[in-house]
């Protein structure tokens, strides 16, 4: 019982540290960083990388795709035939699975890319487009907050069902595990549907936003942590990207 109050203590904590960061309180928490994708480029196109985890080979291939400049990039290590006996097995996840089936693609009996072109603003007829937001929290007894917002949204936004992912990744610089690229390694996923034609009530509002306690799965370096979100249309395009970055804040905001 005692363990379970302090994990729901801790969860508690977690959360209100979090949204104090999102609203730009906290002075303990703003004086060590601020994790979030404002005044980052726009990703220009997604870039995701397969790999199966009975291929250790496929980790250190030096034919791995590598990501080109405001690309996005997403490294899903796929559960293997041989298990837990896997080679990548410590890192693999069933989100990869979820992943491909919401691609219509099969698993890779190695390893597969994909690259995808977001589409611009100049799509929009001259508009805006749609502008996505993220942001997590420090991390706290193995977890942390996250967040995905639009912050900007054409017309058309309300006229078709949307689907927020937003991929909590770890970064592994070259040379790690063997690996010739850097590595944006998917270690927690969070799906949300988004779908502005339901009908609200005269009390809620319409905004697409989404924000949640996410665990950290064991062995990542929270040093290392980031998040990577993105939004499709029922399609599977991909309109927007975002990705996090974790910068200590200017003494005179402290």
């Amino acid at each position: 019982m005692h363990k379970r109050v302090t994990l729901t203590s801790s969860l508690r904590l977690l959360r209100v540290i979090f949204l104090l960061t999102l609203a730009g309180g906290g002075s303990l928490v703003r004086a060590q960083a601020f994790c979030a994708s404002d005044g980052q480029a726009r990703p220009v196109a997604l870039l995701e990388r397969f790999i199966n985890a009975d291929c250790e080979n496929c980790w250190k291939d030096p034919a791995t795709p590598r990501a080109q400049a405001n690309q996005a990039v997403l490294d899903w290590v796929l559960p293997g035939e041989r298990g837990d006996d896997a080679p990548l097995s410590a890192v693999a996840s069933r989100d990869g699975l979820i992943r491909l089936e919401a691609l219509g693609q099969a698993v890779p009996r190695q390893t597969s890319a994909r690259l995808q072109r977001i589409k611009g603003p100049a799509q929009f007829d001259g508009r805006e487009g749609y502008r996505l937001r993220v942001a997590h929290g420090l991390a706290l007894s193995g977890y942390t907050g996250v967040s995905i917002e639009l912050k900007s949204t054409p017309s058309d936004a309300k006229k078709q069902p949307l689907t927020a992912w937003l991929a909590l990744v770890e970064i592994l610089p070259p040379g790690t595990e063997g690996t010739p690229v850097v590595r944006n390694l998917v270690r927690n996923v969070l799906q949300s549907n988004w779908d502005a034609r339901k009908q609200l009530s005269k009390k809620e509002q319409l905004r697409f936003f989404e924000s949640r306690v996410m665990r950290l799965p064991e062995g990542l370096n929270p040093e290392r942590m980031r998040v990577i979100g993105w939004i499709e249309d029922a399609q599977g395009q991909v309109l927007a990207a975002a990705q996090s970055r974790c910068a200590a804040l200017p003494a005179q905001d402290r």
